[in-house]
């Protein structure tokens, strides 16, 4: 399959071109279907390099799932299929188990970048998966738990999930299933609606904002907080094209990814305003935990995904070494929503 994708798909992927001939071109595909607001947040970015970069650097995309499937995406950048890849860390978290540490953040990619974060994350890549991590891109949004129908909750005031059909993937399996208690139903981002639609689930996660771009609120009315969890959208790129990558275009490249970090936290800040405004003039109402249960709610989402962290960090070269310091650097106590 991996030679038919090479053949036909993105065959010349590859490092186009180098300074010595001027432009260079490096190609990139992307995670989910260009109508998400993920992708058009890349998207933006890509618009943003070839605009800062022209005569030096240019991205050419590619495609997203369509083009190289989402989960095969990871893989295609490391073995230099394709040059650059948007996607969550979580779909190489096997790989790269540190991932864990921004989806357990309660910091934005800003903060991160200023404390060390960042660059910890990108020496941990280059290590370990030989890619260079460019950037923690649409950070500063969290993630719900949202129903179908009204929520339970016993006398504690705890979310009870008996009988509940509950959409699961790998960034909150271990918080849905160690703490909740629930009985997951993988499901990958582009069959939910269908899932949805047939019943086959009736609850899910989903980060603040995209859900009416999916269509799921047609079938989701209620939204359960404290929202939980940060999104770990990435900017990978294969580290041998970019070594062979000039020292200006790697600058412009950087230096374009480190701005979309600042700008698409303040841009999807309104986005999930705008979102929530239109889902409650549709009728989605809000519930919420409270006191003690709230606390140990927020509480289970994190420390259940730092075991996760530790246990397969524990599995690899390297161990534990970094796991004390990610959590330094990537969550703040006295930022607790």
């Amino acid at each position: 399959m991996k030679k038919s994708v090479i053949g036909a798909l993105v065959a010349g992927s590859t490092l186009i071109g180098s300074a010595a001939y001027g432009e260079e071109t490096i190609t990139a595909v992307h995670a989910f279907p260009e109508t998400l607001i993920y992708t058009q947040s890349f998207l933006a970015f890509v618009d943003k390099v070839n605009e800062a970069g022209e005569g030096v650097i240019q991205i050419d995309v590619r495609g997203g799932p369509e083009a190289i499937g989402m989960f095969q995406q990871p893989d295609a950048v490391r073995d230099g299929i394709v040059d650059m890849v948007y996607t969550p860390g979580s779909f190489y978290g096997g790989a790269l188990p540190e991932k864990d540490a921004l989806v357990a953040s309660n910091l934005t990619a800003v903060e991160t970048r200023e404390n060390g974060g960042t660059a910890l994350i990108d020496q941990i890549h280059q290590e370990k998966m030989g890619l260079k991590y460019l950037g923690w891109f649409d950070s500063g949004v969290c993630y719900n738990l949202w129903t179908r129908n009204a929520p339970e909750f016993d006398e504690n005031g705890n979310l009870k999930v008996s009988g509940l059909k509950l959409r699961g993937n790998a960034v909150y399996n271990a918080f849905f299933s160690n703490y909740l208690g629930a009985q997951v139903i993988d499901l990958p981002t582009g069959d939910v609606y269908a899932g949805l639609q047939r019943g086959v689930v009736d609850a899910t996660g989903w980060t603040q904002i995209g859900l009416i771009d999916l269509k799921w609120n047609e079938f989701l009315n209620y939204r359960i907080e404290p929202c939980f969890f940060s999104t770990d959208l990435g900017v990978i790129v294969n580290l041998e094209t970019w070594n062979g990558l000039s020292a200006e275009a790697q600058k412009i490249l950087q230096d374009v990814a480190i701005q979309h970090e600042k700008d698409s936290v303040a841009a999807l800040r309104t986005k999930r305003d705008d979102d929530f405004a239109k889902l409650e003039e549709q009728g989605m109402q809000v519930v919420s935990l409270e006191g003690e249960a709230k606390a140990n709610y927020l509480k289970a989402a994190r420390e259940t995904t730092w075991e996760r962290m530790r246990g397969l960090m524990a599995e690899q070269p390297g161990g534990t070494d970094n796991y004390d310091r990610l959590i330094e650097l990537f969550y703040d106590p006295a930022g607790d929503q």
